[in-house]
């Protein structure tokens, strides 16, 4: 909440950055605070404030007669600004978020849990989104352990190296302006994300015996780019090695980057470290039972359909807590109760990190196993 001079309510890192599971249809939800926001839809939340921006209805007339059916002691000041203050300024703001966000209308639907990071800065920075624009979807990140991640690789293309930029980046994503930053609240909730463990997978749900026999299979296959000892952890691995599509990496270009670089001119904390890369980062899997659906655009559902590509869905449903324990992710069946991903759509596709495929079956099933435990 910030007071401009009036009260206004936005986002915050918790927006973007908190999820809920549940291991059976009994039980109530678990917040889980860093976990990606899973079932959090940012551009269907956009998308909302925009349709109700351009509704006819939406007149201090109408407003007015539902605030005071709500509050029917409203003051006459606080009639008064609302009429003439603070409803056409929330219908100017409305218009230029629309505006802002046309470039979506032609791209693939995000839906939940997923979010196009940059191209809302292309437009932000006066890039050409029309030359610029690519599907560049991808999933909300889990925020655990930050203090073993200074100096990897950040983001999924890992175009930024610093915490401190990495963390303002996505304030200003959410909304915040060079004047309006707070830079104290991000030291403080910086600083707490330093050391936020994941929470371990339940203990009896995980096969013991087969998650020791994984282990083996995990520092043959995956060590070297996921363990955070791991000789290529939190570096960038080329496309043409990792085999996935191509969308998020295309979104954020080298004209982007110098860009990004200007954010905070003359200011102490100007930003220096993005820059384009050419693939995407290997990422720590610290509560990685956590991160399904899996790939950088959450285009799988589960570790199961990840080490058996046969099994990889084409269109499956993502969005719902409740926890499937033996495939690893959540459930994805396309009942009611999920938004259907259609890895055919641009942006969307499951191919490639065929990394640990080629293991024998009881092998993948041993690592899998072992992956809870991480």
């Amino acid at each position: 909440m910030r007071a401009r001079p009036f009260p206004l309510v936005g986002l915050n890192c918790a927006s973007c950055h908190t999820g809920t599971v549940r291991l059976s249809t009994g039980e109530p939800p678990r917040v889980v605070l860093g976990m990606g926001a899973h079932q959090f839809d940012p551009q269907g939340f956009v998308n909302f404030l925009r349709a109700a921006g351009a509704d006819p209805r939406f007149t201090p007339d109408v407003l007015m007669a539902a605030i005071q059916t709500i509050d029917p002691t409203l003051s006459l000041v606080d009639r008064l600004l609302y009429r003439h203050v603070l409803i056409p300024a929330t219908k100017r703001g409305i218009q230029r978020l629309s505006a802002e966000f046309a470039w979506s209308d032609g791209h693939t639907r995000q839906g939940p849990g997923r979010v196009d990071t940059f191209n809302p800065y292309k437009a932000l920075l006066g890039l050409d989104l029309a030359a610029e624009a690519a599907n560049g979807a991808a999933d909300l990140p889990p925020v655990f352990a930050q203090r073993r991640r200074q100096g990897m690789a950040l983001h999924w293309d890992g175009n930024n190296d610093s915490l401190d930029e990495r963390n303002m980046s996505a304030a200003v994503g959410a909304g915040a302006t060079a004047d309006s930053l707070d830079h104290e609240g991000l030291r403080r909730v910086a600083a707490w994300l330093l050391d936020l463990p994941p929470p371990a997978f339940p203990a009896d749900r995980i096969d013991t015996a087969r998650a020791a026999r994984g282990r083996a299979a995990y520092a043959a296959a995956c060590a070297a780019c996921h363990a955070f000892d791991g000789a290529q952890v939190g570096r960038v691995s080329p496309l043409g090695q990792v085999g996935t599509d191509r969308g998020r990496l295309d979104s954020f270009t080298a004209p982007l980057a110098e860009r990004m670089n200007t954010l905070g001119t003359g200011r102490p904390w100007q930003f220096s470290h993005f820059r384009k890369t050419a693939g995407y980062a290997n990422l720590p899997l610290d509560g990685v039972w956590l991160r399904a659906p899996y790939l950088h655009n959450g285009s799988i559902p589960s570790l199961r359909a990840l080490l058996f590509p046969e099994q990889r869905p084409a269109r499956f449903a993502r969005g719902r807590d409740l926890y499937d324990a033996t495939n690893v992710g959540f459930t994805a069946d396309l009942g009611p109760g999920g938004f259907v991903h259609d890895t055919t759509l641009p942006g969307n596709g499951n191919g490639g990190h065929l990394f640990g495929t080629d293991l024998p079956a009881d092998s993948k099933l041993d690592l899998i196993e072992f992956l809870k435990t991480l």
